[in-house]
């Protein structure tokens, strides 16, 4: 169990080191190229993923740290009722649970949370997201591959 709290930790470190880091060197709005179709690109996005509610009002801040709370609270209590064969689930929501809490504590302490990695292809861009963003989608795609795993082992 140990080792899901230390990875889990590790994300949420890596995630409000690079935000502090970030905010603190660059001007929001402002760009850096790192290479072709990929550069730093400082934002505060008050929604959630792809800027979802971004533009409510306010009251979405309190319901999205009521979610992620709610949320980092179960993946807690998933995480220490996993038998100790379950390694690719428990890291699957280590890194969920890592990210949720990189994004809970943006939310809590600034209203919105800071992104910075942007995609691009000439005009497109994806939508910015953080390192946060980047564990929970790792963590769901390697749930996902292990419940199907899973499914073929009992098939």
């Amino acid at each position: 169990m140990v080792r899901w709290v230390i990875l889990s930790g590790l994300v949420l470190m890596l995630d409000q080191i690079s935000k502090i880091g970030i905010s603190s060197t660059m001007e929001l709005y402002e760009s850096i190229q790192l290479v072709p179709c990929f550069q730093l690109t400082y934002v505060h996005n008050p929604g959630a993923a792809f800027s979802f509610l971004s533009d409510a009002g306010g009251w979405q801040r309190w319901f999205f740290i009521g979610l992620s709370s709610t949320v980092s609270i179960v993946l807690c209590l998933w995480l220490f009722r996993l038998p100790s064969g379950a390694l690719w689930q428990a890291v699957g929501l280590a890194l969920v649970l890592g990210g949720a809490l990189g994004n809970l504590i943006d939310r809590v302490i600034y209203g919105y949370v800071i992104d910075f990695l942007d995609v691009y292809y000439k005009t497109w861009h994806w939508p910015a997201f953080n390192i946060a963003d980047s564990a929970i989608t790792v963590g769901v795609c390697i749930l996902l591959l292990d419940s199907f795993r899973r499914e073929e082992k009992t098939a």
